[in-house]
Formats: C-alpha cells, sequence, structure tokens
C-alpha cells in the first residue's frame, strides 16, 4: 500500500509526557486526601481517557467524585502540560520527512483536544498536523474506530490510504475496526503484548519514517 495519510496518537507515541501526567495525577489525588501514586501505577491508568485515569485512580465509580477529580486533573495538567513533557528523540525529524514526502498528518488522542493542542503548540509541532483530536472531539474514544473514521472523512482519504500510528492497543484496535493499517511504537507506554496484533511494529522515529516512505509496506 502507498501511505497517503498516518494517524498518530499522542502520549506515548509522539510525547514523553509521563511525569507531568504524574503530577496531575498526584495533585489530584492530593485534593482527595489519597496518596500519591509512580509513574509506573500512572503509566497504566493512560491511555482511554479522563475520566477513565481518575475513575481507577481514585478507585470509585461515584460520578460526583469522577468530575471533580477529572477538573482538577485537567486545571493542573493545563498549566503544566510541558514543565516536564519531551518529544520522544527523532519525532521532529520523521515528522518533517513525513510532511515533506507529501504523507497527510493527523493526531487522534484520548486525551482532551485543548490539551492536546496546548502540548504540541508548546513543543512546536502543531502546524505539521491538518486535524487535532482529543478524547472529547467525537462522541467515542480509541480504540472505537469512529475518531479514524471521521478523521479521514474530513481529508478525505479512505482507510485503505492510511496509517494508524500508536503505542497502545487502543490504537492498535481502533486501526483494525477502521480497517486502517496499524504501526506499533515500541518506544511508548505499552508493552509487546499490547503490539502484538498490529501489521508492523517500529524501534523509533527514524524507523518509523522508513517503514512509512518504503512506498509499499511489507506483509499489509
Amino acid at each position: 500500500m502507498t501511505v497517503r495519510a498516518a494517524l498518530f496518537d499522542l502520549d506515548g507515541t509522539l510525547v514523553d509526557s509521563l511525569e507531568d501526567l504524574t503530577d496531575a495525577v498526584n495533585h489530584m489525588l492530593a485534593g482527595f486526601g489519597r496518596p500519591s501514586l509512580t509513574p509506573a501505577s500512572v503509566r497504566r491508568l493512560v491511555g482511554k481517557g479522563a475520566h477513565n485515569l481518575v475513575r481507577r485512580a481514585l478507585e470509585t465509580e461515584s460520578e460526583e467524585a469522577i468530575t471533580r477529580g477529572i477538573e482538577s486533573f485537567v486545571a493542573y495538567n493545563k498549566d503544566h502540560v510541558t514543565d516536564k513533557s519531551t518529544l520522544y528523540p527523532g519525532v521532529r525529524e520523521a515528522l518533517g520527512q513525513l510532511a515533506e514526502n507529501g504523507i497527510r498528518l493527523a493526531v487522534i488522542s484520548n486525551k482532551h483536544e485543548a490539551l492536546c493542542h496546548l502540548i504540541m503548540e508548546a513543543l512546536g509541532i502543531d502546524r505539521l498536523f491538518e486535524i487535532i483530536c482529543g478524547g472529547d472531539t467525537f462522541p467515542e474514544l480509541k480504540p472505537s474506530p469512529l475518531p479514524l473514521l471521521q478523521t479521514l472523512a474530513r481529508l478525505g482519504i479512505a482507510a485503505h490510504d492510511a496509517v494508524m500510528v500508536g503505542d497502545s492497543i487502543n490504537d492498535i484496535q481502533a486501526g483494525q475496526q477502521a480497517g486502517v493499517a496499524t504501526i506499533g511504537c515500541t518506544w511508548g507506554y505499552g508493552g509487546p503484548e499490547e503490539l502484538a496484533g498490529a501489521d508492523h511494529c517500529a524501534a523509533s522515529p527514524g524507523d518509523l519514517a522508513a517503514i512509512l516512505l518504503s512506498g509499499t509496506l511489507a506483509g499489509f
């Protein structure tokens, strides 16, 4: 297949934001008088949106508590979105290569859309992307295929001409259900078991760019 569009996850794929996410979670927990979590613990909570993250961090099903927790988490993260977050080494160069070669770029994250814009602007990659979508952009989040299908419709590109790039099972399952080829990023937050169903795996952003620019992706 020839790739016309690459759809990217954000956290754990383009940006290493775990420390800032951990700080935001622990700020939220402190407001409930709860003990802090380690980055390793927060890493296991990331990927399915703020509601799921807060619910699991607080270990509660109370929607009132979850709503209050989300407000605290998002407000803190907004004010500290790039205190410690950085692009993974090679990401900026890889994105530049793809854009220069006519591959259209979009971000589809389960993070709030406003936070996606903030972190991407702060790190200087926002202008490379035609579309930036978050967990509150559409009625459903990944692993639903809806965000991918809606984004491709906006781009005017068929599923068979696109690739979903991400580090978690949410990205892989969303791509599979949307009929989009998938590439798993082994440097991110998801373990090897989460990427087992991907059509291809990339070991680095440079490797990813080489795969996407190869013209024909072997095995797809």
